[in-house]
């Protein structure tokens, strides 16, 4: 293995490289910390793929680097046989920049590879890849997209036949195969229009996003309600530059709204953000322009989905006049309250049916579905995990599940897609809001509504950010720290017990080892907190921080506040 200073050296020779690359490289030959940083390993191959800042080296995202990886992912669907090749691969992009000439090289590879590829003539929602691969019966699916990261980062994700992301052991096969590949001599390559004229090559459009809405549209409950208050209820819509700018107006309007309204700065496709610090919808700040249109046309509802839209976030004029957050938490028991009243109703609720949740997830979600009756797992954060779900109760033939959501805006439902979809989540939340409007409420009314009748949860999610060389060493130093002396109380509140997931093993107070977790194998450490309080913390798996999760319940807003407050102020300490 090259040192880091090889292995600029190596790129710095390399003929591969244009000259305005080589350029960018040449300038910081003085800059030992900078070469460091982008050499001294290459971007992590893990379950979601690669992400990372765009720049010319080992360690970020560029031309060089795709090849690399889609060689590898060529060579594993090679190893599955002719058949899988014949069925090939799922091209698509999002808005960022560089994405659709890294889709273009990304193709070109796998089509050089003798694998047919399926790309897509535009962006496209990521859930519209999920469903592609399903709808085609591809062998696999790539998307590059960075999803709600900063303007300069883009990613390269990949689906495996179930169009959910790759499995851990395929991961790994690319991972392994990555490490034996040389980057720049190692990758088979053909021109676009050679692998378009020989056939390797089919650009789709138009109808595979009819395919795909006809299924977003089936997944709608009750759009009876939707027309009869269509002419007084309203919605700003914001895709913050992205993917969700055509396919998201287009569900809400075939559901029957007529009063949409887009924010126009916003529906422009760039992906340098311009009117954004951050195109995440967890963060209201983004929603400004928004909320300036809504409050211009009088709507109670605003919705916004990040760059690839998969996730979607919203925002509620409140009693004062002034528009609120719904977090992810707090729409997720929204919607599943509503998707089991109303498919109740309507007599379309299966008698098995089910409902999954991350661990990390607000257990007021459980809380709904076990007063209705409705069956309840919990996974690891990331829709993997609960695709891996969905295929176990498929094969078993045991559940119907109705909705599967994480905390961090992202909604699943129906059996086309296999990762979270701000597609059919956009079109459900506004039949919801509407059918709300037609009783005189807005979703804010509705939430209060729900904690009075299932008690008063609130959540917080902080990121504890560890940046530069040395913050995966911090990170892994806190983790290893807080599994060998666990805490014995939190902000002043014993600590009952802990659940270690990545052991599987669970302890209890001055007992020990008592029992094992129904999954294991993440980087998870769960305490549980004398008043009920969960206190969670996980290093994220796509950027360098620690993320602790606060899920609190109590007999009042009041008393959650105060727990989320006394706790916060322990999990700031950590990074200290």
């Amino acid at each position: 293995m090259r040192s880091y200073k090889e292995e600029y050296q190596y790129w710095l020779d390399s003929p591969a490289l244009s000259e305005e690359e080589w350029k960018e490289l040449s300038a910081i030959s003085g800059d030992e910390k900078e070469i460091e940083s982008r050499f001294y390993a290459p971007l992590e191959f893990g379950t979601a793929g690669l992400r990372g800042v765009m720049a010319v080296g080992l360690n970020r995202m560029n031309v060089h680097v795709i090849r690399w990886a889609t060689q590898a992912f060529a060579e594993v669907v090679k190893a599955e046989g002719p058949a899988a090749c014949e069925k090939g691969v799922v091209v698509c992009y999002d808005c960022r920049l560089n994405s659709e000439s890294f889709a273009r090289e990304a193709a070109c590879v796998m089509a050089a590879n003798g694998i047919k590829v399926r790309i897509f003539d535009a962006l496209r929602p990521t859930p519209e890849l999920s469903f592609a691969v399903i709808h085609y019966g591809a062998t696999a699916g790539i998307n590059i997209t960075a999803s709600h990261n900063p303007r300069e980062y883009n990613g390269y994700k990949v689906y495996w036949s179930d169009g959910a992301q790759l499995p851990p052991q395929h991961a790994a096969a690319v991972a392994a195969r990555m490490s034996q590949i040389d980057i720049f001599h190692g990758v088979k390559r053909m021109s676009f229009d050679e692998a378009r004229e020989s056939g390797m090559l089919t650009v789709i459009g138009a109808e595979t996003d009819e395919a795909f809405l006809g299924n977003v549209m089936s997944m709608a409950i009750n759009p009876g309600i939707v027309a009869q208050v269509a002419d007084e209820f309203k919605i700003v819509y914001t895709p913050f530059h992205g993917a969700g700018y055509k396919l998201v107006p287009e569900a809400l309007r075939r559901l029957g709204i007529k009063q949409l309204y887009p924010e126009p700065k916003q529906m422009v496709i760039d992906g340098n953000f311009p009117t954004v610090v951050s195109p995440n919808p967890e963060n209201p700040e983004g929603f400004y322009l928004a909320v300036e249109l809504a409050k211009q046309v009088g709507s109670d509802l605003i919705i916004g989905t990040d760059p690839d839209s998969d996730r979607v976030g919203t925002m509620v004029r409140g009693a004062d006049g002034e528009y609120h957050t719904i977090t992810g938490n707090q729409m997720g028991v929204l919607l599943l309250d509503y998707i089991i009243n109303a498919r109740r109703e309507k007599g379309t609720l299966p008698a098995n049916a089910a409902f999954i949740k991350t661990i990390v997830t607000t257990n007021m979600g459980r809380e709904i579905a076990e007063r209705n009756g409705i069956h309840v797992d919990e996974t690891f954060t990331g829709f993997k995990f609960m695709a891996e779900k969905l295929a176990e109760y498929k094969r078993e033939g045991s559940y119907q599940y109705i909705l599967a959501y994480e905390e961090s805006y992202g909604y699943m439902m129906g059996d086309y897609v296999r990762d979270k979809d701000a597609v059919t989540a956009s079109m459900m939340i506004a039949e919801m809001a509407a059918w709300y409007f037609s009783r005189g409420m807005t979703l804010a009314d509705a939430l209060e509504q729900l904690y009075e009748k299932y008690g008063w949860f609130q959540e917080k999610t902080l990121n504890l950010v560890m940046p530069g060389l040395d913050g995966l060493e911090k990170m892994r130093a806190l983790m290893a720290s807080l599994r060998a002396n666990p805490p014995r109380e939190i902000g002043g509140t014993p600590i009952l017990g802990m659940r270690d997931y990545q052991s599987g093993k669970i302890m209890l107070a001055d007992i020990g080892v008592v029992g094992k977790t129904h999954i294991c194998g993440s980087n998870v450490l769960y305490f549980e907190l004398d008043d009920g309080t969960s206190f969670i913390v996980r290093p994220s798996g796509t950027e360098p921080k620690i993320k602790v999760y606060i899920l609190a319940q109590g007999d009042s807003r009041e008393q959650c506040e105060e727990r989320i407050a006394k706790y916060s102020g322990y999990a700031e300490a950590l990074s200290k």
